[in-house]
């Protein structure tokens, strides 16, 4: 960190905890079957809407996250995804949890950078439960709730708080 990012000395540091947990099999057995994770955010920064979230993504939206970051970052590198592996050696579990740490590494390393963090899709996607579509309607001002609006619409319901 550059001496300039350091304002105020007896500032509260800002803290964003990101972890992405619990990864469940979805339609287990049938042909579109697919792994969501639980994505549980807590913080003190001044960027989030809600203090403390906690969401189910799967792999497919940080994809789409990702690349919507990537064209809203100019030139600023957005982190890589784990891979999609189609010929994975071992088990299922273990490829599933090499991925659950990617993403985990994906999201720490997104939510530090300060032009991502600008970006009101991230913050959509780690603190509502909206999807995609939903995301870029909202974002383009065609949803019936602001971004703000949405995350504490969502922080409110109580989903955001399950287990």
């Amino acid at each position: 960190l550059g001496s300039g990012s350091r304002m105020l000395e007896n500032r509260e540091e800002e803290l964003t905890t990101v972890r992405v947990q619990d990864p469940r099999v979805q339609n287990e057995g049938s042909w579109n079957s697919y792994v969501d994770y639980k994505i549980f955010l807590h913080t003190n920064s001044k960027a989030f809407t809600a203090k403390t979230s906690c969401v189910r993504r799967r792999y497919r939206e940080f994809v789409w996250l990702r690349s919507q970051l990537q064209k809203n970052a100019g030139l600023v590198p957005v982190p890589e995804l784990p891979g999609k592996s189609t010929f994975f050696v071992g088990s299922t579990d273990e490829f599933i949890e090499k991925r659950r740490q990617g993403l985990q590494q994906f999201l720490e390393k997104v939510v530090q950078n300060v032009v991502l963090l600008s970006d009101s899709r991230l913050h959509l996607f780690l603190q509502s439960q909206l999807s995609v579509p939903e995301i870029e309607a909202c974002v383009q001002g065609q949803g019936s709730l602001t971004v703000t609006e949405a995350i504490l619409h969502y922080a409110m319901s109580n989903c955001g708080w399950v287990q």
